[in-house]
């Protein structure tokens, strides 16, 4: 008889919400997580990031404060409180997930699981972190079986690790990822980051604002690629306003250690050899699979080493499923989230489902970015007639107040219905406004609905009603477009 009716491998956004609904479902749980609950999410990414930045966001605007008519003298700031308040809010949350997960009845086993057969896991103690003594243990070789666990259904959560590029050099002290960024314990005089996509772009915001040169390397045509490229062209023209050097169509081809620093060479339209204190990489993730036994479990990768699943999260072994980043779907904490909960619903014999093509997504850099749906190129591409529109921040009433009118908002949307297909906002609060966004796309909304919905006035979300008005050709609060 099986101990658990189901066993999550993973305790990070994915692996806990989906032990928390298979318990509200009535099944036996146990988790196995090798850290604080919570996963990278919680402990070494989205949360103390944007906990890092909020406080780059404070010490930006107490600078400011004399456009506000607040005269402050002095103004500094304490990297090591900095740090402090972070690791605070990071315990505050990790506890709170521990209490959730104990509340629900679900089991917490400490340690690595290794697979011994489909539905059979053995957990060893975890070996010291490869990083720093008491950072993310991911990477380290487990040791010492303590325990051999036996579960009807398996589920895998296991996430992603920063990837690391074959560039000379890679390995010389200073060359970090974003989870070696969480240990500096001072904030280096001048950074180079490779890759400017959301990971580099919000550490470049944030680096850039306590006082760092930060220069950024991104091979595409402009930052964040995956975004629309009206809203990679605009944080570009951002990152060079406030001074950080943007380097696109660029590559890195070696890293040199010198007297002065290290050394990027950086080719491409604008060769460069910009000099750094730190180097930070930051091109994307793989999936952590290291020491699993997904070969003992006869579970099949694809090329890049992620797990296939179908729709209800089932791998190609029965019984053993797989969410979150190890699946390569998207590799957000919210989707992770949902995953589970689809999974969880799916072994308890509830349907369940999640629909890829309403996932918004937002990068913390200032200005704030957030998308869902489609971009105007891959509308084009999909072979929809379309109609675009933007509306600047700066025609809000709400933003002109705040102090904060830089950015706009994009809405994709159907030439003939004019159902909304995407929308894009670079500006204040891009992240919370964003999911009006992806409620008009779940609900196959028009922009004649969305322009008919009553917006509370002044605020920050006009701006979905009034790029819905300039996308119908009747804007009211900036001139119409020239047709």
């Amino acid at each position: 008889m099986p101990e658990f009716d189901l066993l999550v491998i993973g305790g990070g956004p994915g692996g806990y919400v989906a032990a928390i609904r298979a318990a509200q479902r009535g099944l036996s749980v146990g988790l196995v997580e090798k850290e604080r609950p919570g996963g990278v999410c919680l402990n070494w990414g989205c949360i103390p990031t944007k906990a890092m930045l909020r406080s780059a966001e404070v010490f930006h605007t107490v600078t400011a404060a004399a456009e506000f008519g607040v005269y402050a003298d002095n103004v500094r700031f304490d990297f090591g409180a900095v740090r402090q308040r972070k690791d605070g809010i990071v315990e505050q949350l990790t506890a709170g997930v521990a209490g959730l997960l104990k509340a629900n009845g679900v089991t917490v086993i400490e340690g690595h699981a290794r697979f011994t057969g489909p539905t059979t896991v053995e957990v060893s103690e975890a070996g010291p972190s490869p990083i720093y003594p008491d950072g993310p243990r991911y990477a380290a070789a487990p040791v010492t079986p303590i325990r051999q666990l036996t579960a009807r259904d398996v589920v895998i959560a296991t996430g992603s690790v920063p990837a690391r590029l074959p560039i000379p050099g890679a390995e010389l002290p200073g060359v970090i990822t974003s989870d070696g960024a969480f240990g500096l314990t001072e904030v280096p005089k001048r950074v180079v980051i490779v890759g400017g996509s959301a990971v580099g772009a919000e550490w470049a915001s944030l680096f850039h604002t306590f006082g760092a040169a930060v220069t950024v390397v991104e091979m595409q045509d402009r930052l964040v690629p995956v975004e629309d490229a009206d809203i990679g062209a605009a944080l570009g023209r951002s990152f060079t306003k406030r001074g950080i050097t943007v380097l696109t169509g660029a590559t890195v081809q070696a890293i040199t250690e010198t007297a002065d620093g290290l050394r990027v060479s950086v080719g491409g339209p604008k060769p460069a050899e910009p000099v750094a204190d730190v180097v930070l990489v930051g091109v994307g993730r793989r999936p952590n699979t290291a020491d699993l036994g997904l070969d003992i479990a006869g579970i099949v990768t694809d090329a890049r080493g992620f797990i296939p699943v179908d729709d209800g999260m089932a791998t190609g072994v029965p019984h053993v499923y797989a969410i979150g980043d190890v699946t390569g779907k998207a590799l957000l904490a919210h989707v992770a989230s949902h995953q589970g909960m689809v999974a969880a619903d799916v072994i308890a014999g509830q349907p369940s489902h999640i629909d890829y093509d309403v996932i918004p997504a937002a990068t913390f850099t200032h200005p704030e970015i957030a998308s869902v749906g489609l971009t105007e190129a891959a509308a084009r591409t999909a072979g929809h007639e379309i109609v675009t529109a933007t509306f600047p921040f700066a025609a809000l009433g709400r933003a002109k107040t705040c102090g904060e009118t830089e950015g706009f908002a994009k809405i994709v949307a159907g030439q003939r219905h004019g159902e909304v297909l995407g929308v894009h906002i670079i500006g204040p609060s891009a992240s919370d406004l964003i999911t009006e966004g992806a409620l008009a796309i779940s609900l196959e909304a028009t922009l004649d609905e969305l322009a008919g919905t009553i917006h509370a006035h002044p605020t920050l979300g006009e701006i979905g009603m009034e790029t819905a008005l300039a996308g119908l050709g009747m804007p009211l609060h900036i001139a119409p477009r020239k047709r």
